[in-house]
């Protein structure tokens, strides 16, 4: 019997461990089942009726039945990581996770210089497993004891990056560097598009060379998290002094680069953004995906206001009717005064917090204490009685 690795095959450490099995009375079912976990070939039984057959295997000894038993109880069903043998991958996907987190998290001030440190140790370790394993194997530890650092990687001819990607990374290993002599102050706010694509390239690797089962996209949905911002907000972090050495720093990231490097999103992810008519209190950000759109039209509607009248017209006795006639169903004045309440559009009278309205639907008027409504408060009305089941709801609605 040729003892040679084949797919679907057994090596030569295998066939004894399974002899030795077969001397403890597992049955070969059982065999079969420990054999293929984490196997991408998988045995069949007959293979295990080979080896019982072959009277020229030796049995593995006790220690290496219990090691080889250990290692089969350490894969992860999900993502199929062994903690043993792709203990490298994990701790690369760990580290991205913590960076992640910890840039997310609103109690941490030590934002940048952590996700710098944590995804130079993630890429890292992600390069070594891709040289570790790949053919022909490339020797990590070097004769001093050291191990290939991130930036000699990012030189060979054989890296699996592509430019844009290697330009991120020799980014965040100089703002990592820079952690180790400066303190890097609000820089959060300097480079989170430069994180945001490094994020997305860690997990673009990660699918592309181990699959897609080890992918963080389930973990991190979104990578570095997008604040929701009001223009207040917007404008203190535009007027905010960064210092001058953290200027001079993010000069040298671009030094060499040319815009349309800059431009790609494997360098950093970029976006223009515009706020949609709404009230102060509900406005939030649309961000426009096709790079043609025209930075000036953006410009235009971000200076583009609408008054409250325009945006809630209609006074309660001009409501009712309104929804009266486009449904074609009777619609008085209590019967707003219960949607309104079913709803909850906006306070009752007399509340404490007038103003305390869904946005949507509804504004207080502090001027003339009163509730004016939108055009979207008429249409949901209109669309809620269309049904029986709406229509019964709100005229069935008691108000206490």
């Amino acid at each position: 019997m040729k003892h040679r690795k084949r797919e679907g095959g057994l090596t030569n450490e295998e066939m004894a461990i399974v002899k030795a099995l077969l001397a403890q009375g597992w049955r070969n079912q059982d065999i079969q089942a420990l054999l293929n976990t984490g196997r991408k070939a998988t045995v069949n039984s007959a293979r295990i009726t080979g080896v019982k057959q072959d009277n020229k295997i030796a049995p593995a000894d006790t220690d290496t039945v219990k090691y080889f038993l250990l290692r089969k109880k350490s894969y992860d069903p999900k993502t199929g990581l062994n903690s043993i043998d792709d203990e490298r991958l994990i701790r690369a996907r760990e580290a991205m996770t913590l960076a992640v987190q910890i840039f997310n998290s609103p109690n941490m001030n030590f934002k940048t210089e952590i996700f710098a440190i944590l995804v130079n140790v993630a890429w890292t370790y992600l390069l070594h497993e891709f040289y570790d394993k790949n053919e022909p194997k490339v020797e990590i530890l070097g004769k001093d004891g050291r191990s290939l650092l991130l930036s000699q990687m990012l030189k060979r001819e054989d890296c699996p990056l592509t430019d844009r990607m290697k330009a991120n990374l020799k980014a965040l290993i100089s703002i990592r560097d820079e952690v180790e002599h400066k303190l890097l102050g609000k820089s959060d706010l300097k480079w989170p598009m430069l994180f945001q694509s490094c994020c997305l390239n860690f997990d673009k690797i990660l699918r592309t060379i181990f699959g897609e089962a080890v992918s963080l996209q389930n973990e991190l949905s979104f990578a570095i998290q997008f604040a929701r911002l009001n223009i207040e907000q917007i404008a203190t972090i535009q007027k905010y002094e960064i210092p001058e050495y953290i200027e001079a720093l993010d000069a040298r990231l671009k030094d060499g680069l040319t815009e349309e490097q800059m431009d790609d999103q494997e360098y950093q992810l970029r976006v223009f953004y515009t706020f949609e008519s709404a009230s102060k209190s509900r406005s939030h950000m649309q961000f426009v995906n096709t790079p043609s759109d025209d930075p000036q039209e953006i410009q235009k509607v971000l200076v583009t206001y609408k008054s409250a009248d325009e945006l809630y017209p209609h006074r309660a006795n001009r409501v009712f009717p309104l929804v009266a006639e486009r449904s074609g169903k009777k619609f008085t004045i209590h019967n707003h005064t219960q949607a309104w309440r079913k709803f909850n559009a906006r306070p009752r009278s007399r509340a404490k917090q007038p103003e305390s309205t869904n946005k949507d639907y509804c504004l207080y008027h502090a001027t003339h204490k009163d509730y004016t409504y939108s055009e979207k408060w008429v249409n949901f009305l209109v669309a809620e009685i269309e049904t029986d089941e709406g229509y019964n709801g709100i005229r069935s609605f008691k108000i206490k």
